[in-house]
């Protein structure tokens, strides 16, 4: 993976550990300032840009991913194939691009904007709060998954009936169906009609 400004000054491999900034935005996704990760997330939140990524197989089934367990937000749950907050001055696009390498190590074989959407959602466990405007993207997952257990405990490929059936037995992300519903339109665009999404 190229390495970036924005990659370089927030490497993980940094040997001090650096405070991970986060842009913070208005209500229109402007940019307004910065805020420590973790602060962001403190009640009541504060409002930061974040993305969500859906990739998909050429069967139409969704890349979930399980939250490794050592997360400090949401561990051990299920979500979306990847979500994460850019870099300040860092292109959503390119974030999630980045973030999905980094996270299960494949490159989307296609990603494309699948709008935005802007929502409040406190997590009950952690007591964090995510105040977010979330840039959406779908795409293609045709490689092989190799992922990086300190960010994923597993993945699954499901179709939208067996979501359905995971969803109603299994913990999700608090942001999993809002960001999930927002994306559909775009979803429905790239898996067509007969994946059932």
């Amino acid at each position: 993976m190229p390495t970036t400004p924005a990659t370089a000054a927030n490497s993980s491999s940094n040997s001090t550990a650096e405070a991970i900034m986060l842009e913070l935005v208005d209500e229109n996704g402007t940019t307004i300032g910065t805020a420590e990760k973790l602060a962001a997330h403190q009640p009541p939140g504060q409002l930061h840009r974040a993305f969500s990524v859906f990739l998909f197989d050429e069967q139409g089934r969704l890349l979930l991913q399980r939250r490794a367990l050592g997360k400090y937000h949401s561990p051990g749950v299920w979500s979306n194939t990847c979500c994460g907050h850019p870099y300040p001055g860092e292109a959503p696009f390119a974030a999630a691009a980045r973030r999905t390498y980094e996270e299960l190590g494949v490159s989307p074989s296609l990603l494309a904007e699948a709008g935005t959407v802007r929502y409040n959602h406190p997590d009950p466990a952690s007591g964090l709060v995510e105040q977010e405007f979330n840039h959406l993207f779908v795409g293609m997952a045709q490689d092989q998954l190799h992922p990086d257990p300190e960010e994923v405990g597993e993945t699954a490929f499901v179709t939208a009936d067996e979501l359905t059936e995971q969803h109603a037995r299994a913990p999700f992300s608090a942001w999993f169906m809002t960001v999930l519903d927002a994306a559909r339109p775009a979803i429905r665009e790239l898996t067509g009609p007969s994946a059932g999404w």
